[in-house]
């Protein structure tokens, strides 16, 4: 008979189990926390989307959008694709399901995002993430609060003090266009010089050269024009806003004037959470206000302003949590008591005791089995004379109320 070979994992996907788990979970259980304790409303949302929301919405030069999705065609001849991020899914949302009547909305999301590009430390090709929007709200105090809600996540998983938040404006639209037109006048008179990526980009995104990696354009790109030059009065006095907000509620920034969001509907604030704990990938949360998303994917002019963070990355900065505490192992000596121990167990989990039934293998083995467990108590049960005798020992500490669930059960 010939060998049925096993099938492989998919390169650049994950199979979280353990420690690894146990952290994943407690990234994700602290963001439901922290999200509540800011108002913010859970919401899930498709993991594919037609094609034409992260075209739209993403912009057709993208490299996610170029290079990076997950798009294939339905049954039905429609394009699909996998979600590569959130926001624009959920901009979606927020105009197919009219929930304009509620905003300004506060919204959190967790789940899977895809992206097909070179798997590295951190970085799967489905990845997951937690995610934060308000949309609705154009004032600075929405960039504020978001913000602040990311720097308490980080607080509360123990990482604060090795991430920096930095933060920068692009300004308003006419701040905006000011300053690409300086752009593209810099970055023209060294065309010879720029790497044939930031060539590409100073057609279709000359704002991305400012974070180019290549040797040959950081000289350049450090040289180019900032953006505090094109500010107008109004975009300043947003940014002045947002600083001011982030220094009352004691949050620590540092501003960092080339770090630039690409797409044209960004305006003003933008930031990012970094790290030197992760090598070059040290950016573990980032965003801005996306004031002209709403309006690429066919609806009115809508404020928005969000922000992601990858779940993988967080979960290697935090420090591995315990292993879940277990209350009670029931151990079943002799095989006729084992459905008095089935419905003790059953009595002991929905008394909230974590409780575990010991029940296979040699009988001789099942104590010394519940003992590697360690539990806080282990109940023997067993025959004695036709009777179930029982045996409760106390290992650490023990579990309120265990004899009276003993007694009401047995």
């Amino acid at each position: 008979m010939a060998r049925i070979e096993t099938p492989k994992r998919i390169r650049g996907t994950q199979d979280i189990f353990g420690e690894e788990q146990r952290r994943f979970a407690h990234v994700v259980e602290t963001f439901e926390r922290v999200r509540k304790l800011y108002c913010f409303q859970r919401l899930d949302i498709p993991v594919f989307e037609s094609t034409a929301v992260f075209a739209r919405s993403l912009g057709e030069t993208t490299d996610v959008v170029s290079k990076e999705m997950y798009t294939f065609e339905d049954r039905g001849g429609d394009s699909l694709t996998l979600r590569p991020e959130f926001t624009a899914g959920i901009a979606r949302a927020y105009l197919t399901e009219g929930w304009q009547q509620y905003a300004p909305l506060k919204l959190a999301t967790h789940g899977p995002v895809f992206r097909y590009e070179r798997p590295q430390k951190g970085r799967f090709r489905q990845f997951h993430q937690i995610d934060a929007e308000v949309i609705g709200a154009a004032e600075p105090a929405a960039d504020v609060e978001l913000l602040v809600l990311a720097d308490q996540l980080l607080h509360e998983l123990g990482i604060a003090d090795g991430v920096t938040l930095q933060l920068n404006t692009l300004g308003d639209a006419e701040t905006r266009d000011a300053w690409r037109a300086a752009l593209v006048a810099h970055f023209e008179a060294h065309r010879g010089d720029l790497s044939e990526d930031s060539l590409a980009r100073l057609e279709k995104n000359p704002l991305r050269i400012l974070d180019s990696k290549d040797p040959r354009d950081r000289p350049i790109a450090d040289a180019a024009p900032g953006i505090d030059d094109y500010l107008t009065a109004e975009a300043g006095a947003f940014f002045e806003s947002v600083t001011k907000g982030l220094d009352a509620a004691g949050v620590a920034w540092t501003r960092n004037g080339r770090l630039v969001r690409g797409l044209d509907y960004y305006r003003h604030t933008a930031f990012e959470f970094v790290t030197d704990r992760l090598g070059a990938q040290g950016t573990v949360l980032a965003g801005g206000r996306y004031d002209g998303l709403i309006e690429s994917l066919g609806g009115p002019a809508t404020p928005g302003v969000g922000w992601a963070a990858g779940i993988e990355r967080l979960a290697m900065l935090i420090e591995a949590p315990a292993v879940e505490a277990l209350d009670v192992a029931v151990v079943v000596e002799q095989d006729d008591v084992y459905e008095s121990a089935l419905a003790l167990t059953a009595a002991l989990r929905r008394a909230g005791h974590v409780t575990t039934l010991v029940a296979s293998g040699s009988p001789r083995k099942r104590y010394d089995k519940a003992l590697k467990l360690a539990p806080a108590e282990i109940v023997q049960l067993s025959l004695d004379a036709g009777a179930i005798k029982v045996n409760a020992r106390v290992i650490d500490g023990g579990a309120s109320n265990i004899a009276d669930v003993l007694v009401a059960t047995l």
